[in-house]
């Protein structure tokens, strides 16, 4: 089989990492409850939480839409049809992670769990090891330099 036609993933691994970081910052918060940071029945942290939250969902179903419009695969595992580079493709090559990272820490404010705020970034970091990688490699082999200048104009996350 040629590089051309070889999947980015083979398992869907952004969504499981999230979920596990998640599960994760659950099972702390029940055994090692952490300082508390902030009061989460403040008005400016409901608010702040709710906002992020907002954030995070709208740019999670912009970016699913936009690749929808654009006719190309939503999941991980099959082979990208199109280089998307309109929408919220525009301010980052992830936002659909973004978003993810975003209703992570978002529920960690309107909770008071601060292992989901911690975990966020994690979860982030992980996925950028695990998937991200494999997935622009994925899209430099199918797009070359057209990739290649959407990564030089386009930052990874923000």
């Amino acid at each position: 089989m040629n590089a051309y036609r070889l999947k980015p993933l083979k398992y869907p691994w952004p969504p499981l990492l999230y979920f596990g970081a998640c599960v994760c910052a659950l099972c702390l918060h029940i055994y090692i409850t952490p300082a508390r940071l902030f009061d989460n029945q403040s008005l400016v942290v409901m608010m702040g939480g709710a906002l992020t939250a907002a954030i995070g969902l709208s740019l999670s179903l912009w970016a699913i839409r936009t690749l929808l419009v654009y006719d190309t695969t939503l999941s991980p595992r099959r082979s990208a049809l199109r280089l998307v580079t309109d929408g919220p493709y525009r301010y980052s090559r992830n936002p659909i992670y973004l978003g993810y990272t975003l209703l992570m820490m978002a529920a960690g404010l309107l909770s008071g769990n601060g292992w989901l705020i911690i975990a966020a970034p994690v979860a982030a970091a992980l996925t950028t090891l695990i998937a991200i990688r494999c997935e622009e490699m994925h899209l430099l082999v199918r797009f070359g330099v057209d990739f290649e200048r959407y990564c030089q104009r386009t930052r990874r996350w923000l």
